[in-house]
């Protein structure tokens, strides 16, 4: 006779079960109630080694093969076999990262890795959108009932708040009111513009404190009839923390810090107009500290009407002429570059390590292009919006407000575009225009590395790009070594749908046989020059430009060895002026009016536009006995603005290292001023250097910007996030069904994306704009839920390089009213972006497949068959799981015909 605990096992139900079904058999011993799991003890001995995963994943086996899965238990539920395979490809995945981690890899190998990495995790990504479970829902991100973007987009703000200029008590004379203290207040509406004149002399002997001076401001708004008010409002001060040895110590927080307030009408746009002014000199550092932050810094130069610059209120390091400090976001890696626009704005460039918690970026590196009003307001924050890492070289402003941004990218950039190799950098150049919305990007790499690292803009609204490549770029021969190049880039006339595009008119490919660099670059009228190290030596190169715009050498001089670098080269008064920082006593330019000084100093040099010696060639240097670095100079009027570092004399890289401002007379080589200055941890270290002109005034001391305040973000997604047109993700329905792709476009907003992901999920999401009124200021996110009565979709990112999800801050996953599922849903939460690009991205990458490994655990358990009863116990409900039912069924079948 037939046992029934016998069949019972087959099925994976204990014989206890048994009662279900009227059977009586007496109970036998226990048996296997489910396959033996690959990461069980008794599997160890028979398990692939880490090795061979790696080789037959480099040899280009499936990472995922349901074919290759054993299971030792009859009748078992094919939901085992693919958990299983999910677990191998995780398990090979994880093979592949621990390998990648070993010290002494070649970069051929690591690329390797690195490349067969990416395919597998992409295959692990299809295979979970396509894998059909009986009894689990298993997807790559994770289950909620209900998720928001991490993008928020700020809410049309009501108010402005300036930057603190008063602390302590509300009835002390404010410091930043004294003297001649004059300025104009516009405020614009449907009835045309009025303008308010402030000129706090009219207060007598009146004192003029915080509320009696907006008192004062207030009283003239309501008697030009304007709505728009001034007010004041206290900026909270946090004690502070410092480490000391091994103590923490927490500083007091100090006294109340005020600010000027600007209160918005409904209609009415502000403005404020300096009166009297002065120029301007932005410069960036990046300082050391336990913060290691970059900031941003204004100067006011000497001469001009604007009065006398004063220290503001918690500005530790000040220096005399600085009117401004502003701190860039905590995400900044490094600076690189800064240029000024006409409207006074100064745009930012930086490589950001991680985004803002309301922007995040996409990959482990981005780069960030940020707009600062004069009063160092961020403005606006542009993200380049790489798939894994970039890095932005040089920033470039045209007259009619176009930026150019320039630099190198690993990894996709235009959606799904990874060049000839996703591990190795191309040369990029992208250009927005003057609100931020990208016209245009072209990458242009070589098989091996490259980077552009200067951008500049033409005639007729040409875009040049120099940088260097390890082998030949398209359409030139390699030389040798790290060779430089030159392309020209036109912009076509926009399309039927207003979309404008770039095509590359030129490239040049030139150097020597070693190492060549292109370190600085400048376009005057029908030449183009750039300056550099070839070889190790400084070397300058002149091009004119024919009537389409396109370069051709033209002259060449050698200013013999660099030893060191080139800051910057440009033309004034019909001379080439060329800086940087050089060890070399006797640079091939004549004899210096100023001699070297010792160690590492700048220099100066004039001399002709055609490059030849002409007997007429300046050499002037600057600096003291230790090493003088040069970041970055610019030439104004006769004059030439440098800034960079130094340190004293016998002192290492890690002694103190002070920044500095210095203006020398070009013709004479006379300093006329210099300013230094620290940085927290001693440690400042500039970064770039641009000047406004009139960009300086008493507003500064206010905290008030000349121009318009309470500027409206742009709602564009491809504006305020790192999305790019052609981002996708997609959304299958719970219960299973086609995908739908969600891509985005140009003009997409919250709004927009909202009706597209409704549609995309059949109508099972709801997806509306929340808004979070604690948030300071106050934000809008995208919120996602069941639609009611509805099961929900899986949201999946979309494939290497075009996942929008990461951009909106979007983690994938089930979105359903989980507590009334039938199944167990596994989320892997394992991230589209992970790679082995470094050492940071190889731990982030074993971190998160050890959790999607236990999350397979997790499912392995909750396949088990309970005892007793047989209960769900994903629903904790006395009935079966689907496969059980099955299986029950056909028990009862069988049995029926054995006893007639």
């Amino acid at each position: 006779m037939i046992s029934n605990s016998y069949l019972l096992g087959l099925y994976g139900i204990s014989a206890d079960s048994s009662s279900l079904i009227g059977a009586s058999a007496t109970p036998a011993k226990a048996k296997k109630t489910q396959p033996t799991a690959p990461w069980a003890n008794s599997s160890a001995a028979t398990a692939p080694k880490a090795s061979d995963l790696v080789r037959a994943a480099l040899a280009g086996r499936k990472v995922i093969d349901e074919s290759a899965v054993d299971l030792d238990m009859a009748g078992a539920s094919p939901d085992y076999r693919k958990l299983f395979a999910i677990y191998q490809g995780l398990n090979t995945l994880s093979a592949l990262a621990d390998r990648a981690d070993d010290k002494g890899l070649t970069k051929l190998e690591a690329d390797q890795l690195n490349r067969r990495f990416s395919a597998g995790l992409e295959e692990v990504s299809k295979y979970l959108q396509t894998a059909k479970f009986e009894d689990l829902k298993v997807v790559q991100g994770v289950s909620k009932t209900s998720v928001k973007t991490g993008y928020a987009q700020e809410k049309a703000p009501a108010s402005f708040v300036a930057k603190p200029i008063h602390e302590g008590a509300l009835d002390a004379p404010v410091a930043a009111f004294a003297g001649d203290v004059k300025f104009a207040m516009s405020v614009k509406s449907a009835t045309g513009t009025v303008s308010v004149s402030m000129d706090l002399s009219e207060m007598g002997d009146t004192t003029r404190t915080l509320d009696n001076v907006v008192a004062y401001m207030n009283g003239k708004l309501e008697a030009a009839g304007v709505a728009s008010r001034m007010g004041r409002e206290m900026i909270k001060v946090e004690p502070k923390t410092i480490k000391s040895g091994d103590k923490t110590i927490t500083l007091p927080a100090g006294p109340d810090q005020w600010a000027l307030k600007v209160w918005g009408s409904s209609g009415e746009t502000v403005s404020y107009q300096a009166v009297d002014t002065s120029d301007a000199v932005y410069v960036t550092q990046n300082v050391g500290g336990t913060t290691g932050s970059s900031q941003l810094l204004k100067f006011q130069t000497d001469g001009g009407a604007a009065p006398t610059p004063q220290q503001g209120v918690a500005d530790p390091f000040w220096v005399e002429g600085r009117v401004g400090r502003s701190e860039l976001p905590p995400g900044v890696e490094s600076v690189r570059d800064s240029v000024t626009t006409a409207d006074g704005s100064v745009w930012v460039l930086a490589d950001l390590k991680a985004g803002e918690a309301n922007q995040p970026i996409k990959g482990t590196r981005d780069v960030a292009l940020m707009k600062y009003d004069s009063a160092g307001n961020l403005v606006q924050t542009k993200l380049l919006g790489a798939a894994s890492k970039a890095n932005g070289f040089s920033l470039a402003a045209a007259a009619d407000g176009r930026i150019a941004v320039a630099g190198s990218v690993t990894g996709a950039l235009e959606p799904g575009k990874s060049g000839a190799d996703a591990a190795v950098a191309d040369s990029f150049v992208t250009v927005f225009d003057s609100s931020g919305q990208e016209l245009w990007t072209q990458r242009r790499g070589a098989k091996a590395a490259d980077e552009a690292t200067q951008v500049g803009f033409g005639a007729d609204g040409l875009v040049y790009v120099a940088g260097r490549s390890k082998s030949a770029m398209p359409g030139t021969m390699a030389l040798g070594g790290w060779d430089s190049y030159v392309q020209t880039f036109s912009q076509t006339a926009p399309n039927r749908k207003g979309v404008v595009t770039a095509i590359n008119m030129s490239t040049q490919q030139f150097g020597t046989g070693g190492d060549d660099s292109i370190q600085a670059m400048t376009v005057s009228g029908a030449d183009l020059f750039t300056a550099g190290v070839e070889n190790g030596r400084a070397v300058v190169r002149r091009f004119t430009l024919d009537a389409s715009g396109v370069p051709t050498l033209a002259a060449t001089r050698d200013l013999g060895s660099a030893s060191g670098k080139i800051a910057g080269i440009s033309v004034e008064n019909g001379r080439v002026v060329l800086t940087g920082e050089t060890s070399n006593p006797a640079l091939d330019l004549g004899s210096p009016t100023q001699a070297h000084a010792g160690g590492t100093d700048v220099f100066v040099a004039a001399f002709s536009t055609d490059l030849q010696d002409t007997g007429a060639d300046r050499l002037t240097y600057f600096g003291g006995a230790a090493d003088d670095t040069a970041a970055d100079v610019e030439v104004r009027n006769g004059k030439v603005w440098i800034t960079g570092s130094n340190r004293d004399e016998g002192a290492t890289k890690t002694d103190p290292t002070r920044a500095y401002l210095a203006r020398l007379d070009l013709a004479t080589g006379a300093v006329e001023s210099n300013q230094t200055w620290r940085a927290d941890g001693d440690q400042a270290k500039p970064a770039s250097l641009s000047i406004v002109s009139g960009g300086a005034s008493v507003l500064d001391r206010l905290g008030l910007p000349q121009g318009e305040v309470m500027q409206a973000d742009s709602k564009l997604l491809t504006v305020a996030t790192s999305a790019r047109v052609g981002d996708q993700f997609s959304i299958t329905p719970a219960s299973g069904g086609r995908a739908l792709t969600v891509t985005i476009e140009a003009k997409d907003t919250l709004d927009t994306l909202a009706k597209k992901i409704s549609v995309a999920s059949g109508r099972q999401l709801e997806a509306k704009i929340v808004s979070d009124l604690k948030s300071n200021p106050p934000t809008q996110r995208l919120q996602i839920t069941p639609a009611a009565n509805r099961e929900g979709a899986v949201i999946t990112a979309g494939p290497a390089g075009k996942d929008a999800l990461a951009a909106l801050g979007l983690t994938p996953g089930l979105i359903s009213k989980t507590a009334t599922s039938d199944k167990k849903t596994i989320g892997l939460n394992l991230p589209n972006t992970l790679n082995l690009n470094d050492a940071a991205s190889i731990k982030a990458a074993n971190d998160a497949l050890a959790a999607a490994l236990t999350a397979v655990r997790s499912g392995y358990r909750a396949l088990a068959p309970s005892t007793g009863t047989i209960t769900n116990t994903q629903t904790n409900k006395g009935s079966s799981t689907v496969y059980q039912q099955t299986q029950l069924a056909n028990y009862q079948a069988a049995l029926s015909r054995l006893v007639g």
